[in-house]
């Protein structure tokens, strides 16, 4: 075990969604019996990168990540930044795609829990409760991705650019950067060039974004769709 451990263990491990409504004894069953493993990150530090193995639960106990997705031919990326706790791409654990699809970072001095996989598999095994909460949280995730298809079509450039960035974003609210060349990105939600620009510029003078050569900063997305 490296790093520095939170100061009482049950305390931060009744904080996270999976260990959520285990008894006493049973959480002292669980911290006696699992290797938990605590790291300590300085800021940048890295926490996983995209494509290495997914070989175990990680929570991000405090502080803030931030989180990079790239397009499969890497012609653009997507920035996002997280408050802790926050678990990280658990659905890659088991499945198809066993290895991370984002690079995640700390944004600034901040702890880890990880959980190797055959320590999962042994808490999935053996407490009820463990396993009800990842599958609640798979679940959710499952669900909220089933739902997108069905969610009101764009009715504006702005919301064009909106959607595009969460339906490929963790968390569909916040700031948010993409790192695109503006005729790529009018493409890939079907406007010109032009409107796209003006679109950006208005966006900007509101103070909804910031826009930079190839890069461009959307403030507070969940405001910015329109009502």
């Amino acid at each position: 075990m490296n790093g520095r451990r939170p100061l009482s263990i049950h305390d931060t491990l009744l904080t996270l969604p999976l260990f959520q409504g285990i008894g006493q004894t049973e959480l002292q069953q669980i911290v006696g019996h699992t290797r938990l493993e605590f790291t300590h990150l300085e800021s940048r530090q890295p926490i996983v990168t995209a494509g290495e193995p997914c070989s175990a639960l990680t929570y991000v106990l405090n502080g803030r990540v931030t989180v990079v997705a790239h397009a499969d031919d890497h012609s653009y990326s997507i920035e996002e930044t997280l408050n802790a706790p926050t678990l990280i791409q658990p659905e890659h654990l088991f499945g198809l795609t066993q290895r991370h699809t984002r690079d995640v970072t700390a944004n600034v001095p901040s702890d880890l829990l990880s959980i190797s996989k055959s320590e999962t598999l042994r808490l999935l095994h053996e407490h009820d409760i463990f396993r009800t909460n990842l599958l609640n949280i798979l679940s959710t995730m499952a669900q909220r991705q089933a739902r997108r298809p069905w969610h009101t079509p764009p009715r504006s450039i702005r919301d064009k650019i909106c959607l595009f960035v969460t339906e490929r974003c963790l968390y569909p609210a916040g700031d948010k950067t993409i790192h695109i060349r503006m005729q790529q990105l009018a493409a890939l939600i079907g406007e010109s060039r032009l409107n796209l620009s003006r679109e950006l510029h208005r966006m900007e003078q509101e103070g909804r974004a910031t826009l930079w050569r190839e890069h461009i900063q959307l403030h507070a997305i969940e405001l910015l769709f329109s009502q």
